[in-house]
C-alpha cells in the first residue's frame, strides 16, 4: 500500500510543486495563476511569467497549497487560500451565489486540485480535501467554500475536474448552499 503524506507548499519545495503540477491536465500551463490573475492577464502571461508567480506565492505565509506525496514522490497539489487572496473569485459571476461576503477573509476557498495521471483513482483527492480543510482550519479558517463539478448532471473530463468532483466535498463533510448553474454547486464546511 502506497504511504500518502500532504505538506504544505513552500518556496523551497517548488521543484516538488512542479513536478506535481505537470503530470496531466492544464497545471503545466496555469501554474496554479488561474484564480490569482483577471483574464487578460493571464492569457497575456507566458508559461515563465506564471512560474515566477507561483514561485512568489510559495514564499507567502501561511501556504496556500498543499503537496501530496505518494512514497515521497510529488503527486499532487491542492489550492487552498481565503477567497480575498484568489482575487478572480470574486469577478467570478457563479462565486456571487454565494451567501458568505465576497470579502471575507476567515472564508477559505479550495479553488484548484491537480493529480498526476499515474496517481489517479487512488484517493488522493479526498486526501487532499482532507487535508486542504485542516490546513485551512489551523490558519484561522471560519467557513471553507468548494466550487466542485457535479459529474451526475454532467459528465466531465479530467481537466473540467480542477474544481474537485461534488461527490468528493460531499463525502468530507461539505454541503451544498448554492448552485448557481445546474452542474456547479457552491459547497460549504463551517469549521470554527
Amino acid at each position: 500500500m502506497a504511504e500518502i503524506e500532504i505538506r504544505p507548499a513552500s518556496a523551497d519545495r517548488f521543484d516538488d510543486a512542479a513536478h506535481a503540477l505537470t503530470g496531466g491536465g492544464d497545471g503545466a500551463t496555469c501554474w496554479c495563476q488561474w484564480w490569482m490573475l483577471p483574464h487578460k492577464d493571464f492569457a497575456a502571461a507566458t508559461d515563465d511569467d506564471k512560474r515566477a508567480r507561483l514561485r512568489g506565492d510559495l514564499a507567502a505565509e501561511p501556504a496556500s497549497a498543499l503537496i501530496a506525496y505518494v512514497d515521497g514522490e510529488p503527486a499532487g497539489w491542492v489550492k487552498v487560500a481565503p477567497r480575498p487572496a484568489q482575487p478572480r473569485l470574486e469577478r467570478t459571476r457563479s462565486v456571487h451565489a454565494s451567501p458568505e461576503p465576497l470579502d471575507d477573509a476567515s472564508v477559505w476557498a479550495v479553488s484548484c486540485f491537480v493529480v498526476r495521471k499515474e496517481h489517479r483513482r487512488q484517493g488522493l483527492g479526498g486526501a487532499l480535501l482532507d487535508a486542504a480543510v485542516a490546513h485551512a482550519r489551523d490558519h484561522g479558517a471560519r467557513i471553507i467554500e468548494g466550487y466542485p463539478v457535479d459529474t451526475a448532471a454532467k459528465r466531465a473530463t479530467s481537466n473540467e475536474l480542477f474544481h474537485g468532483a461534488l461527490t468528493t466535498f460531499l463525502g468530507a463533510g461539505f454541503r451544498e448552499v448554492a448552485r448557481p448553474t445546474p452542474t456547479r454547486p457552491i459547497v460549504s464546511l463551517a469549521v470554527a
